[in-house]
């Protein structure tokens, strides 16, 4: 492959041998089902305990669910994934300006997961930006196309505003203080990345991402609405989460299942490719701040069920979660109060 990224233009008639996965690895099409019972809640409702309630059986059972009548404006998720579209056809050499494979860099243009570490590739570019404190990341943006740091600011505000309302319905549905998850998470940060998985010639043979969980607390998707991609993991099954209009997608992060003392899951999800359409997702994480001591409040283990992870701040691990392979086990079991690595 000559270019860096795969958003180059050009169309590849046999998948790069990079990006092949060996054999038991593959991610088996076939035998996906979709998910028929994806939990959908209206926050429009006017019951606050019957959301709080909805949120929990999901949290509990599926570790994700989709939300409607969000708050979010129409407008602004029209105007992202017009500019996202805009942003990943740009000339190849525009981009490549952007271009990084340090994971450290708080704005850059990406291709895979972890260039540097994975022996396989996955099928997707991605911009990657911080976007909080706003006025500190957005000069670093890109500054074309010319509509994209305002139509971003935009939407990074109003989705921010989405996931504190989420984390106050979150504990409640817990049985803990409203503002419990927020003031553990500290002044939060927000990331984004902003997906593109285009067409593949084998979507057999490899991932868009492959199955992880989110290092993060969470996780606001939206997803494209013609083109499916999106499977989470179901008492060992894999299925399909086929976009709903209209609606985000809600990951639990890692931090959440911490702190919900593993009550809550965080889910395992991949994202997987197709030959004939490209695919743009938009991810918003909202991260704990770096010093924030992540614990399960007292009242969710004062019943005699002990603590199932030791405390640990956010930096501690996130710089963990990048140093493994993305799909191995799940970061948080390095963490469990009887794991030999904690």
């Amino acid at each position: 492959m000559d270019t860096k990224v795969l958003s180059s233009g050009v169309r590849y008639s046999k998948l790069p041998e990079s990006y092949v996965r060996p054999e038991s690895e593959r991610p088996r099409l076939s035998e996906v089902s979709s998910c028929e019972d994806v939990p959908i809640i209206d926050l429009g409702c006017e019951d606050r305990a019957q959301i709080v309630k909805q949120i929990g059986d999901a949290c509990k059972s599926y570790g994700f669910f989709q939300v409607i009548n969000h708050g979010v404006s129409a407008e602004a998720v029209e105007k992202i994934l017009e500019v996202a579209l805009e942003f990943f056809s740009l000339p190849v050499e525009e981009k490549l300006k952007l271009y990084s494979d340090d994971p450290s860099k708080t704005m850059r243009l990406s291709t895979s997961f972890n260039v540097k570490k994975e022996k396989v590739h996955n099928w997707r570019d991605y911009l990657r930006l911080h976007c909080h404190p706003l006025d500190k990341y957005v000069p670093e943006w890109p500054s074309t196309p010319p509509a994209f740091k305002e139509v971003v600011s935009n939407y990074c505000m109003e989705v921010r505003q989405l996931g504190f309302r989420l984390q106050e319905l979150i504990a409640e549905s817990l049985g803990v203080e409203r503002d419990c998850i927020k003031n553990i998470l500290g002044d939060q940060g927000q990331h984004m990345a902003v997906n593109y998985y285009p067409p593949c010639p084998e979507p057999e043979l490899t991932y868009g991402l492959p199955g992880h969980t989110d290092p993060n607390a969470l996780t606001i998707l939206l997803q494209d609405l013609q083109v499916a991609g999106l499977q989470v993991l179901k008492e060992g099954k894999w299925l399909a989460v086929n976009p709903h209009p209209n609606a985000f997608v809600i990951n639990l992060g890692d931090q959440l299942q911490a702190l919900s003392n593993g009550m809550y899951k965080s889910v395992w999800h991949r994202a997987i490719v197709n030959s004939d359409k490209p695919r743009i997702s938009i991810a918003s994480f909202l991260c704990p701040s770096n010093d924030a001591l992540i614990f399960a409040p007292n009242s969710l283990t004062d019943d005699g069920s002990a603590a199932v992870y030791r405390g640990f701040t956010y930096a501690e691990y996130y710089k963990k979660f990048w140093s493994r392979d993305l799909e191995k086990e799940h970061c948080l079991e390095l963490f469990k109060k009887n794991s030999l690595s904690a």
